[in-house]
């Protein structure tokens, strides 16, 4: 043998130890884990007790109901302990856990039952908040309904933490109240917010939403099923299946798979973007600047950017340098804003420190502008760029998109309630022309419900901007449209006989 050939010899033959030791490691680990771990545990007796809680009982669908009206209360009150305190009822943790199980062990009835478990309370649950709703008088979309509109990383991990305490818990037998918290917390709060967006019909608060839900779900389910494989429950535990009954099972388990894979790229993508975000808004600055706020928003009409960054040197040339860095990681023009709060010891540490006060009271004025207007465009049911907010006077102004069986009444309740949270602010909400309520009197005076549709009328005159014709008695027609003129409504007068209510409606365009 030649030494060119005695060398590729010696080249073709690993070093010694390499892959036998790390195949070594792997095979111990392996036979440890099947010998200490998953012979101690009672699969047969997991999977029976797993398969009695996804059962659809009369208890299940009332305590689920119960939690979720609890849910939806806490949430249009913005109390965390009133949510917390659904958590304790919730029964969701059952058939959620069992369809992972379901799926480890292929075993078609069981992923039927849990599903129809599941799919019978998410409906009831959702028509129940939404019930609550409509009866309820409050239904301002609050910063804890906002919150669960749009999944984001950290929502996914708590709903994947939980999974894998709930699903240990079951596996051990130490299933309990704590854990069916915990499972709860990543998916009633979302599905009452669900039932909210669907009783007061804003698309956004529904899709965003059932999107956070169906996301915290698969992850639950994915995570049992990881899980439960991990722990020995395989195929040769449940009954063989029929080819047909197999491909559905696989159907099932690729329904969970490409949704939650998709949000899971959607989710990291956002992750780093934040994170060269936070990069581009320290870059001009030294490497003693310091971010002290940094709130990113890349999913509305307009993606927005606001951060706040201490640093020893104020740099007027900053904004621009870091509105073209943040252009070209998102990919789209950003609406920034760039707040920097001088900070030191030098002499002028007073002077400083005053500035950097103001600079702090403009950078939460300007996030308050911004949840207003994020408010506001969920109540009206449109994207956040259709909302006019100016700071200087404190007025916030947006058109609401028309929804179906939604009176002026309806329109003016929801902008009442905004601007009884805002004080300080000047709300204003514009409706769509829908028709215009009849103004009655008896004895030649306002009756009750004449007075308020008179209030309704001035309203919406306000609000549209639109010239209203008023019909009736000449001298019922006179008082209502003096009355509406000082409000700055322009009024036109059609008197017509003698008796009757006075009808209001929207001059025609051409008139």
């Amino acid at each position: 043998m030649t030494s060119g050939a005695k060398k590729q010899t010696a080249d073709a033959v690993p070093a010694p130890g390499t892959d036998q030791s790390f195949r070594h490691v792997v095979d111990t680990w392996q036979h440890w884990w099947r010998r200490s771990v998953v012979s101690t545990v009672d699969q047969a007796g997991v999977i029976a007790g797993r398969r009695e809680e996804c059962e659809l009982s009369a208890r299940y669908l009332l305590m689920l109901a119960m939690s979720a009206g609890i849910a939806i209360l806490g949430l249009l009150l913005s109390s965390p302990a009133v949510v917390i305190g659904a958590m304790l009822l919730s029964p969701l943790m059952g058939p959620i856990i069992g369809l992972g199980f379901a799926l480890a062990i292929g075993d078609f009835q069981w992923i039927k039952q849990s599903s129809k478990a599941l799919g019978v309370g998410t409906g009831i649950s959702i028509l129940f908040c939404a019930l609550i709703v409509l009866l309820s008088p409050l239904q301002t979309v609050t910063p804890e309904i906002a919150a669960r509109t749009q999944p984001n990383l950290f929502d996914l991990f708590v709903a994947l933490f939980s999974a894998i305490a709930g699903a240990y818990a079951m596996i051990r037998g130490r299933a309990g109240t704590v854990v069916g918290v915990a499972i709860a917390t990543a998916l009633m709060p979302p599905l009452a917010v669900v039932g909210f967006g669907l009783a007061t019909l804003n698309g956004t608060v529904f899709w965003g939403a059932l999107l956070l839900f169906f996301t915290n779900l698969m992850t639950i389910a994915g995570t049992a099923f990881v899980m439960a494989r991990l722990y020995g429950f395989s195929t040769r535990l449940s009954e063989k299946q029929t080819n047909l009954q197999t491909m559905l099972i696989f159907t099932v388990f690729i329904a969970l798979a490409i949704p939650l894979g998709l949000s899971l790229i959607d989710l990291a993508k956002d992750a780093a973007n934040t994170r060269q975000i936070n990069g581009a808004v320290l870059s001009p600055f030294s490497n003693k600047a310091l971010i002290s706020k940094l709130e990113v928003d890349l999913h509305g009409e307009m993606p927005k950017v606001a951060a706040v960054v201490l640093t020893p040197e104020v740099r007027s040339e900053a904004l621009a340098e870091v509105q073209a860095r943040v252009d070209r990681i998102v990919g789209t023009k950003v609406d920034l804003s760039l707040t920097q709060v001088p900070v030191g010891n030098s002499a002028q540490a007073a002077e400083m420190a005053q500035l950097a006060r103001a600079n702090e009271r403009q950078a939460a004025e300007l996030a308050h502008a911004r949840q207003l207007a994020d408010r506001l465009a969920l109540v009206a049911g449109v994207s956040n760029d259709q909302v006019v907010v100016d700071r200087e006077r404190k007025v916030a102004t947006v058109t609401a998109r028309a929804l179906e069986g939604a009176s002026l009444g309806a329109y003016r309740e929801l902008e009442n309630r905004v601007a009884t949270d805002e004080p300080g602010w000047k709300i204003r909400l514009r409706p769509p022309a829908r028709p215009l309520p009849d103004i009655t009197y008896e004895d030649d005076k306002l009756t009750e419900a004449g007075a308020q549709a008179l209030a309704l009328v001035g309203w919406a005159g306000q609000r549209v901007g639109a010239p209203i014709v008023l019909g009736g008695p000449e001298d019922k027609v006179d008082l209502v449209a003096a009355t509406l003129e000082k409000q700055g409504v322009a009024a036109r007068r059609q008197p017509r006989g003698q008796t009757g209510p006075v009808t209001a409606s929207w001059a025609a365009p051409d008139q």
